[in-house]
């Protein structure tokens, strides 16, 4: 193997992976720091989530503009810039809804709940007409038993404990937990959909990342003063919650975005969408080592189904044809869950 193969070989297979393991890595770091943080819940989840919006925007604004600054910019209209302030909306709900569920459940839970999403995303989109079944299709077929067991395996996880592996058995607040976490991946499916709909319209990916980051901060800033209380609430000090704050700021609101992107134009979405199911595994070596979190047969089992699932649809839209050109096919601002649209797969 020559120089310029080796070179190649690590730009196109070494350097992806290993990059895709980090974000995984960083998604599930930042759970688990979370979680340690707020163990004696004195965090007010309204303003940690305006804090995590306005970090994410303060870094990957910039960025955004360097990477199109020599792109033309086509106006946009007031009824585009109303809709991506609803779909601000939709995902600021959906990481409230996360946040609070990490309070009541687990990191692991979290990352098994995550592989909900390609199941949420396929039921929206057929709903919305974004999609099309055929019943004798084997493509077809393969989404909708996926859907169908993802859904099975995050039922078994939220509901059922069977016998504890490490530790006591699980509550009402894990049940409740489960609820919001699987409901913080319908929503950011919905997002989604919405998002490709957008897209459609004005597919001017600066203009979008810049009107969503400012309509987010917008409706997290007045969500947080309408719903915190407190204004006490809203001052920082020099603990580990300013550090959970910086850390998720960075990585999951610009780090892992702007990794994400690159590996969807260098591999295409399905690539990254394989790497999804590893969180479970990193979640449950870091909440057992870190978090000291109890391991339920049914959190096993729950895992292996809806991963096992996760894969179905995955595969299913991955055999299917190439989409035209025209098409919206990957989702912007959240691409490490779009995970509808990918190659033809021979």
């Amino acid at each position: 193997m020559g120089v310029d193969e080796r070179d190649s070989f690590f730009y196109k297979d070494v350097l992806p992976f290993a990059a895709m393991v980090m974000v995984e890595i960083m998604v599930v770091g930042g759970n688990t720091l979370y979680k340690s943080a707020t163990a004696n819940g004195t965090v007010n989840s309204y303003v940690f989530t305006f804090y995590i919006f306005l970090i994410g925007f303060i870094f990957i604004l910039p960025s955004t503009f360097i990477l199109h600054r020599r792109t033309s910019v086509p106006p946009m209209k007031f009824s585009i810039v109303v809709k991506i302030f609803c779909l601000s909306g939709l995902m600021y709900l959906s990481q409230l809804f996360g946040y609070i569920g990490l309070k009541y459940s687990s990191p692991t839970l979290s990352s098994i709940m995550s592989n909900l999403s390609p199941a949420f995303t396929f039921i929206l989109a057929f709903f919305f007409r974004m999609e099309k079944i055929h019943i004798q299709s084997y493509t077809s077929q393969a989404k909708i038993i996926g859907t169908i067991v993802s859904i099975s395996g995050a039922i078994i996880a939220t509901l059922y404990s069977g016998p504890s592996l490490l530790s006591s058995s699980i509550g009402l607040n894990w049940i409740i937990g489960g609820i919001l976490l699987a409901s913080q991946y319908f929503l950011l499916a919905f997002a989604l959909v919405a998002q490709a709909k957008i897209m459609l319209v004005y597919p001017v990916d600066v203009m979008v990342v810049f009107v969503f980051g400012l309509s987010g901060l917008l409706v997290a800033g007045l969500a947080g003063l309408v719903l915190a209380g407190d204004l006490n609430a809203w001052k920082l000090k020099a603990d580990a919650i300013l550090v959970t704050i910086l850390y998720m700021g960075f990585s999951s609101g610009f780090l892992s975005v702007v990794i994400q992107i690159w590996i969807l134009r260098l591999k295409g979405p399905v690539y990254a969408a394989m790497f999804k199911p590893l969180t479970i595994v990193i979640a449950l070596i870091m909440g057992v080592l870190f978090l000291g979190d109890s391991l339920y047969l049914g959190s096993v089992m729950g895992g292996i189904i809806i991963t096992i699932g996760f894969y179905g649809v995955v595969w299913g839209k991955a055999k299917e044809e190439c989409p035209l050109p025209t098409q919206i096919t990957a989702p912007l601002l959240q691409p490490h869950d779009a995970l509808e649209q990918g190659p033809c797969i021979d």
